[in-house]
């Protein structure tokens, strides 16, 4: 195992009603901006129980954050921010609306010309708003993390800082039952990926953080596929929201080597076609297990036996189907395992690779083995 630092402070408040603790978990005194997506929370009960639980604070809202958040609409809630004296944020949404609050908190306070610097230049983030939220989506784990990912027109980059690391995050299961199948879908499978991107590597003796991951993975492999056909199971969808909070806040990734490809690659592929992100996921993360079999052989075969219990012949024929069974649970959540099922050909491959490009994706891998030509291997294998 590979020394670390491991340190979480957000306090997970946890089951069907706590939306109502946000109430003494912000300070009495704050001036708080609620922020959300497209107004799903007012129609599904969730804007109820926040105005509810706000009842006795002073707060003010902002609504529009997209699914890929904009910097050009996040730039309108920081300065909305400055202008009214906002000084406690309230993210309630997915990933996104998460991911979006983030930026506002330390964009409002930076002190630079650009706040774009914060993600295109690696400013440093010296001060943020402080923030809370409710999570109305598990897929991401922004929720008990300090990394975001914002938009500008076809770039998509991230940022973090331990500044933005919510204080307290809300996670009721219940407000989960009214998503729509494909949002289900895919926050499974971002969770799914989140996991194996740390997991899926090479042997450093973790035995804890593996075995925590494939305990994750296992789970999500189980209830994944029961809540598209079980849709009103409360139990199913606690077990998934747990899940996707534990695959990223820190833990599984203490002192073990990561990947990140499959995700780095998936962004561009979101930036340029407006793909889903977990179904860019979905669609590179088989790629680059085949591309990175030898390389990841040991995990690969560790993962077979543990999480799907592959016994057979040879090696290569056990790697075979270990890759398979991850396809065929993709499959099995509905999402896209190709290229070509989301529309793409081998013409597209090539913008993606100088998107990488210009990023200085050069590196990618726990090697940093994987340049842009092994970038556009992993992109004709998943055609």
């Amino acid at each position: 195992m590979n020394k670390f630092t491991f340190q979480n402070s957000t306090k997970i408040i946890f089951g069907e009603g706590q939306i109502a603790e946000i109430s003494s978990n912000i300070p009495k005194d704050a001036r708080i901006l609620v922020t959300y997506g497209g107004g799903s929370i007012k129609s599904n009960g969730v804007y109820d129980q926040v105005c509810e639980a706000l009842s006795d604070h002073t707060w003010d809202e902002f609504g529009g954050i997209e699914p890929n958040p904009q910097f050009a609409t996040l730039m309108e809630a920081v300065k909305l921010v400055q202008t009214e004296g906002f000084d406690y944020l309230l993210a309630v949404g997915g990933g996104s609306v998460v991911d979006g609050t983030k930026f506002i908190a330390a964009a409002a306070e930076y002190k630079g010309s650009d706040p774009w610097d914060i993600l295109a230049a690696d400013a440093k983030v010296e001060s943020a708003v402080p923030m809370g939220c409710v999570l109305t989506l598990p897929a991401t784990g922004s929720e008990s993390n300090m990394g975001a990912v914002v938009s500008k027109g076809s770039e998509k980059l991230s940022f973090g800082s331990p500044l933005v690391r919510p204080q307290f995050a809300v996670l009721d299961p219940a407000v989960t039952l009214t998503l729509p199948a494909r949002q289900v879908a895919n926050g499974v499978v971002d969770a799914f990926v989140h996991t194996m991107e740390q997991y899926l590597t090479y042997p450093v003796n973790a035995k804890v953080q593996d075995r925590f991951s494939e305990g994750l993975l296992q789970t999500l492999i189980e209830e994944g596929p029961k809540a598209m056909i079980e849709p009103e199971d409360l139990e199913v969808r606690a077990n998934i929201m747990w899940a996707a909070t534990m695959a990223l806040n820190g833990l599984i990734g203490a002192g073990v080597p990561q990947d990140w490809t499959t995700h780095m690659i998936g962004h561009e592929l979101t930036a340029l076609h407006k793909i889903d992100h977990a179904r860019t996921l979905s669609i590179v993360l088989p790629a680059v297990m085949r591309h990175q079999r030898e390389a990841k052989k040991d995990k690969l075969l560790q993962y077979g036996v543990r999480v799907f219990g592959v016994e057979c012949g040879t090696e290569e024929e056990c790697l075979d189907i270990i890759i398979g069974r991850t396809v065929a649970f993709f499959r099995a959540m509905g999402v896209p395992t190709s290229l070509s099922e989301a529309g793409l050909s081998r013409d597209d491959i090539e913008p993606i690779v100088e998107q990488l490009r210009t990023h200085g994706m050069l590196k990618l891998g726990e090697h940093g083995a994987i340049g842009p030509d092994e970038a556009r291997e992993i992109l004709e294998l998943a055609l």
